[in-house]
């Protein structure tokens, strides 16, 4: 029994782990074999460590370099230093979905009607979420393997990655024992995995606070230090954090009833009527915590942008790099708008990302309530409608945001940078994501289980080969393909009105052939 129900939990995270899977593998090889042609040199691999080895906003999103004159070392820095976020990502979705999300859907309260007992259940949920994890372990060390690099150290980098993903699943069974419903689980893990994104951000980039790094899980990712002087006592640490909420989550699921929680969920509050004028409203009224943790992270971020574009300059970026950023569509990053422009690709992929978010909830909302929804006076059309304008308002104020927050961040450091050029730069994030979200949602029409899959799969092999193709020598072309290639650099750019017409009419023409498909399929459960 204890290995069916592995199993099942296994299957059950299908998707989500071969999704993941996908991309730790693709972007791995991307990245070693992208810097090896791009730096075939140590002289070449000097002046990229002198411009970019300081660098602020890339140790925001990567953590510090130890190594930066080896494929190894900056595949440790790069993979190792963002890896470890997704795979937190990855554990925390996984185990709340096998814990809270089957005890919310009542299967856990049937099977432990049988005869499988609640230590067993916990033990195989916990099992299969492991098996995943050994998934992404296995797909980022092919990654690595495939771009030449040693097998030794490539498994402890694969390693160094996946670990904080075990800890958060670890982290995740815990709060689906405190919190009463999945998506207050998720909000509390989602919170402790940004707790921990900002000790590490605070470690890597202010003077003299290093120590913070033994403090979170990321940072304890990066004392593993592959391919630079290992440390592998520091999987000590993990693995004693891992037993521990492990043994604390056991002990409170044995402790309560199937149900139950000792955090008080807010839809056990007295009732509140706000937002429930229709299912469009009842839709937001679910998701505003998510998206306002969506605003405050890119605010976040959008004001360290601002502040950070006036720290490149012409004396520290070398011709090699200035080439590898021309191949990139990247004029020159000299001037405090040239860098918002670039820093701006982050903030369209940041929206795109919301975008497939949105399918997953409409997703998510058909298995639950649509048919219960559309059992009143409510079409078909007008419940996607609703999904549909839901996403097109998150993704304006995301923009809207990213564009407040960087002006007031150049501001701050005098970049001289205006308003109306950061809006239009919030702008040029929205064709190409509301591009994805028109995908999304065909797929949603077309394939509702596979389509979540599917609009995050597009997304990624999209972005990895607008960062990697080009590194890769290969053909114009053939890089061209990935519509992130033709977005302007805003605002150092023009923005660039035939392309996003072009992305803005696919998006119409996907939107309408889903309604058309979506009102003549039967819903899916499930």
């Amino acid at each position: 029994m204890s290995g069916a129900i592995a199993r099942r939990t296994l299957r059950d995270g299908r998707v989500r782990t071969a999704s993941f899977a996908l991309l730790f593998a693709l972007v791995a090889y991307a990245n070693a074999a992208g810097f090896r042609a791009a730096y075939p040199s140590v002289k070449d691999r000097l002046g990229f460590a002198h411009s970019f080895g300081d660098n602020a906003m890339l140790r925001l999103f990567y953590g510090a370099p130890h190594d930066l004159l080896s494929v190894g070392g900056y595949s440790a820095w790069r993979i190792g230093g963002f890896f470890s976020i997704l795979a937190g990502a990855w554990g925390l979705l996984s185990a709340v979905a096998a814990f809270r999300g089957e005890e919310e859907a009542g299967r856990s309260e049937l099977l432990l009607a049988g005869p499988t007992l609640r230590g067993r259940l916990f033990a195989a949920s916990a099992l299969g979420v492991g098996v995943g994890a050994g998934a992404l372990w296995l797909a980022t060390l092919l990654g690595l393997l495939a771009s030449r690099l040693p097998l030794g150290q490539s498994a402890y980098l694969a390693l160094s990655v996946i670990a904080p993903g075990l800890l958060f699943a670890a982290l995740g069974a815990l709060v689906s024992q405190l919190a009463a419903t999945r998506r207050l689980a998720l909000e509390l893990a989602a919170a402790a995995l940004g707790l921990a994104l900002a000790l590490r951000t605070i470690a890597d980039t202010a003077s003299g606070l290093g120590w913070l790094r033994w403090l979170t899980p990321l940072g304890w990712s990066e004392q593993l230090r592959p391919f630079t002087g290992p440390q592998p006592l520091v999987l000590l640490l993990f693995a004693v954090a891992i037993v521990l909420v492990l043994w604390l989550a056991r002990r409170l699921a044995a402790a309560r009833d199937v149900g139950s929680a000792l955090l008080q969920s807010p839809d056990s509050h007295p009732p509140r009527p706000g937002l429930l004028s229709s299912p469009t409203a009842l839709s937001l009224r679910g998701e505003r915590v998510s998206l306002g943790s969506w605003l405050v992270g890119t605010a976040t971020y959008g004001v360290i942008a601002g502040v950070l574009c006036t720290s490149p300059s012409e004396r520290n970026i070398p011709p090699t790099l200035a080439r590898e950023l021309r191949k990139l569509g990247i004029g020159s990053i000299t001037n405090p708008a040239d860098v918002l422009g670039l820093y701006f690709l982050f903030f369209v992929l940041i929206v795109c990302l919301f975008c497939c978010a949105q399918v997953a909830s409409a997703r998510r909302e058909e298995s639950e309530r649509l048919e219960t929804l559309l059992a009143l006076p409510l079409s078909r059309s007008r419940w996607l409608a609703g999904r549909l304008v839901l996403a097109l308002g998150g993704a304006g104020a995301i923009a809207l945001t990213a564009a407040l927050s960087s002006w007031a961040g150049a501001t701050l450091q005098g970049a001289g940078v205006s308003f109306p050029q950061m809006l239009a730069a919030g702008l040029n994030c929205l064709p190409l994501a509301l591009a994805f979200l028109g995908a999304g949602f065909l797929a949603l029409a077309l394939l509702p289980r596979a389509s979540v899959a599917i609009a995050y799969a597009l997304l990624a092999l999209a972005f990895v080969w607008d960062l990697f193709g080009s590194l890769l020598g290969a053909p114009h072309w053939l890089v061209q393909l990935t519509p992130f290639q033709h977005i302007g650099f805003l605002p150092a750019e023009a923005f660039r009105t035939g392309a996003a017409a072009l992305m803005l009419g696919f998006a119409l023409l996907a939107v309408l052939a889903a309604r058309e498909r979506f009102v003549r399929r039967d819903l899916i459960a499930g």
